[in-house]
């Protein structure tokens, strides 16, 4: 299912002394089956636009296209549940919306209330679980007596349950560790591939970006400030620099060991693999003693 963003503006407490313009002039699409990162400073505008994402939050100027569903500033719209099935969102912390006494009535509750039937939204919570690293000896278990990691991927495994066309998430590992980032991320790009999920990553987190996004847009005060690839986006850091954005660490080595031994490489690189090959292609040629 394809997303289209149309001159988006946004207002909070628009027409009240409080106004403030979150986003403005906010145009661009995400095909179907895309994994695509929204990166950019703290209030620069990404938390607003992931909320138009399913329509929890509708233009102030502008529109949001969401499959065949148009949601227009100044339009009021019904009959919204159809496209927050659709379109799932998995926000920062999961885990503090838990509330169910059992992990299985959690990961039940959101396909029951679509309309599910209770049989049905239990068979998924059992298949989803295994898929989200846990055992189904979980299920009977309640989600308090958990871990912070595991809690979280009960959370995930109740916004997979509803069978979303479209995921979005909102600094997902947000508080885990490296090996916990890289798990929950590899599981996350691996849920994308199978399903063919049309995917929207929100982070800080420039490597996940780079390893994962097949497109990047940039937010800054409140706009979209460029869209592109990864490798081409990366490859300006000092531009970045001047957004308070940083790059991914393997990109930040190859500039510094270029600007010290005067050898370019041939591309940016994004993984410690590629920076491998592309120094000892640099060796091959000549350039590296």
């Amino acid at each position: 299912m394809d997303i289209q963003l149309q001159e988006v503006e946004y207002r909070y407490a628009a027409g009240t002394p409080f106004e403030r313009l979150a986003i403005q002039h906010v145009s661009f699409a995400i095909p179907e089956g895309a994994f695509l990162a929204v990166i950019g400073h703290t209030g620069s505008g990404k938390s607003t636009i992931i909320q138009h994402l399913n329509a929890l939050l509708q233009p102030t100027k502008g529109k949001v296209i969401i499959g065949d569903r148009v949601i227009s500033a100044g339009k009021k719209e019904k009959n919204l549940k159809a496209v927050r099935k659709k379109v799932g969102i998995v926000f920062q912390f999961p885990e503090h919306q838990l509330f169910e006494e059992t992990v299985e009535k959690d990961i039940s509750y959101g396909p029951m209330n679509f309309g599910v039937p209770e049989e049905e939204a239990k068979r998924r919570a059992q298949k989803l679980i295994r898929q989200v690293g846990l055992s189904e000896e979980v299920l009977q278990k309640s989600p308090f007596d958990l871990s912070g990691g595991q809690m979280r991927r009960v959370a995930i495994a109740g916004v997979l349950a509803m069978e979303p066309d479209v995921l979005v998430l909102d600094e997902p590992t947000a508080g885990l560790d490296p090996r916990g980032r890289k798990e929950i991320m590899d599981m996350f790009y691996d849920l994308h591939q199978k399903r063919g999920l049309s995917t929207v990553l929100v982070t800080h987190s420039m490597e996940d970006a780079a390893l994962y996004a097949d497109e990047m847009v940039i937010m800054h005060k409140g706009k979209v400030y460029k869209q592109g690839k990864p490798r081409e986006l990366f490859s300006q850091p000092d531009e970045l620099a001047g957004l308070g954005l940083s790059v991914p660490d393997v990109v930040r080595f190859q500039h510094r060991f270029e600007a010290l031994s005067g050898i370019q490489l041939t591309k940016t690189c994004l993984t410690i693999d590629e920076l491998a090959e592309e120094l000892s292609h640099a060796k091959k040629r000549g350039g590296l003693s």
